[in-house]
């Protein structure tokens, strides 16, 4: 594998240094998209400039950006690596789902002290920094007393991306970015891979630009959103995308409507993301004088201790008393919990646990530790105990059965186990968190097709210790995945800043192993510590 010259590869479009010498069509044909395994002619024969660069990531976001900071932390060099995506910077797309869902940069994630994308020895943690800035003792008692006297300590959002900006300075991440879409990823006959790069409009002059590497690491986030049934065939039937939105989509419309007039909206779901919506719904009723009736349906009503099957008091199927090892808090419908998985599965017993478990064992454990969950928060709690007093905020537990447009809201026939009960709503939010199938991702399906991967037992992309796509070796070569897209491995909680780190530092050791890069040891861990604290490049 030959290293790119700077004249091969640049690290942005207005430099477009990949382009051909001549104008080329140069796009996929149906005789590479039939074959699994490409050879070098068979690329060249479809008119697409090919590009050397040993390791190669695709996403371009969080997960993209945590393994390229473990790779330049051990020593490889920004000409060594390419990123490619369509975002401008790794934290977009996470931004964006954290504005649309109620958590602007002022506003608090759900996510540890120590976990931070930007820094992979987590120290200083978040809650540190901040008190390094402001000088507010409160936020030093407040990491010493969690969870017992005080709420877990969280970040701000904008204190995470501002320090991710700050990371991706120092490891030069713009310079290793290539703007574009990644359709194909195909094996290469001889060892290595060919990841098939869609540019920006005029950023070449061809379709398709390929690139030949040994490795690839694809970190491509969630597959996409998934409505309920009934909730895409009302949308689709009757047009309507303005009354009933999904929480991970822009709907700032319906908020401005409701500081405007009375109405009622129904909140579907009991997660974190429904706990943020019924927050800002409820901040406007109580601080900025909206006139918002809420409803609140449950699907499973959690009252009591609980696991990710159901709890003790729930008669529904998969209801039953959990196992007093896995027990997380529960009442008014919620299930408590901190994180979106116990702590242990980063670094602890469930974490060893996990990694030895195989088939239907790992996805029974997966099931035990998942379920929907939000944080026991002092603030969310007498918001709702005052809407419960003062009637305009309620709980239906029950399924929808029908939809029907009524006047200018929807009417909503909800099956309870008193019967059906009509709700009558000016919008919908649906907070139920649904993911597509991997397979409704073009890329994904592609490696599910040609590339040998498979599916592990949830369903999900087959990765093994290593985080190595299982089914994808390609000689000396090796494919990496990280991020929701394994949800289901020897590791869980993947879909989480820590999680990332996590399969970051698996996969950087791999590649050390097979001689790209270089072992993080003690000694280069402090050195790179200190060049991170001074902000000077690796």
């Amino acid at each position: 594998m030959t290293e790119p010259s700077a004249a091969s590869v640049v690290p942005s479009t207005d430099r477009a240094g990949y382009l051909p010498a001549r104008p080329l069509t140069g796009d996929l044909t149906e005789e590479l998209l039939a074959t699994d395994i490409w050879t070098d002619e068979l690329v060249a024969r479809a008119g697409i400039p090919i590009v050397d660069v040993p390791f190669v990531t695709v996403g371009s976001g969080i997960g993209s950006f945590v393994t390229v900071d473990y790779l330049r932390i051990a020593g490889v060099p920004t000409s060594q690596i390419r990123v490619l995506g369509t975002l401008d910077h790794p934290w977009q797309t996470y931004e964006y789902l954290t504005r649309v869902s109620q958590v602007p940069r002022p506003e608090r994630l759900r996510s540890d002290s120590a976990s931070r994308p930007d820094n992979i020895w987590g120290f200083p943690s978040y809650g540190v920094s901040e008190f390094l800035r402001t000088g507010n003792v409160k936020l030093l008692w407040n990491l010493f007393s969690e969870p017992i006297f005080s709420d877990y300590y969280t970040p701000r959002a904008g204190q995470a991306f501002e320090a991710m900006e700050r990371e991706a300075r120092r490891i030069g991440y713009h310079e290793m970015l290539i703007k574009g879409l990644v359709r194909v990823v195909r094996r290469r006959y001889g060892g290595g891979y060919f990841t098939i790069l869609t540019p920006p409009a005029g950023a070449s002059a061809t379709k398709r630009v390929a690139f030949r590497s040994q490795f690839v690491h694809v970190a491509v986030g969630y597959p996409g959103l998934k409505f309920l049934p009934e909730l895409q065939r009302y949308r689709t039937e009757h047009n309507d995308y303005r009354h009933i939105v999904n929480a991970y989509e822009a709907h700032e419309h319906v908020y401005e409507r409701l500081l405007q007039r009375p109405g009622t909206v129904l909140v579907r779901g009991g997660g974190i993301v429904a706990s943020r919506i019924l927050q800002r719904l409820m901040d406007d009723r109580l601080l900025h004088g909206a006139q918002t009736s809420i409803v609140h349906l449950f699907r499973t009503y959690i009252n009591g201790p609980n696991d990710g099957y159901g709890n003790e008091h729930d008669p529904r199927p998969g209801g039953g008393a959990p196992r007093l090892t896995m027990r997380r808090r529960g009442g008014d419908g919620w299930a408590y919990q901190g994180f979106n998985y116990p702590k242990s599965v980063w670094g602890g017993q469930l974490k060893a646990q996990v990694r030895k478990l195989e088939g239907e064992q790992r996805a029974e454990l997966y099931k035990r530790m998942g379920g929907t969950n939000t944080p026991w928060r002092r603030l969310w709690q007498r918001q709702m105990d005052q809407g419960r007093r003062e009637g305009w905020y309620a709980c239906v537990v029950g399924t929808v059965e029908d939809m029907q447009p009524s006047g200018e809201g929807i009417l909503n026939l909800v099956r309870t186990v008193r019967g059906t009960v009509p709700i009558q709503a000016d919008f919908v939010i649906d907070c139920t968190g649904l993911e597509a199938d991997i397979a409704e991702h073009r890329l994904l399906d592609d490696l599910l097709r040609h590339g040998g991967a498979r599916r592990n037992p949830v369903g999900r992309l087959d990765v093994d210790r290593n985080f190595e796509l299982i089914g994808t070796a390609s000689g000396a070569g090796a494919m990496y995945a990280s991020g929701a897209t394994t949800l289901g491995g020897y590791f869980p909680g993947v879909d989480t800043f820590l999680g990332l780190q996590v399969a970051a530092q698996e996969i950087q050791g791999d590649l050390a192993r097979r001689g790209f890069g270089k072992r993080i040891d003690p000694v280069r861990s402090t050195v790179q510590w200190w060049k991170w604290l001074a902000g000077s490049a690796p």
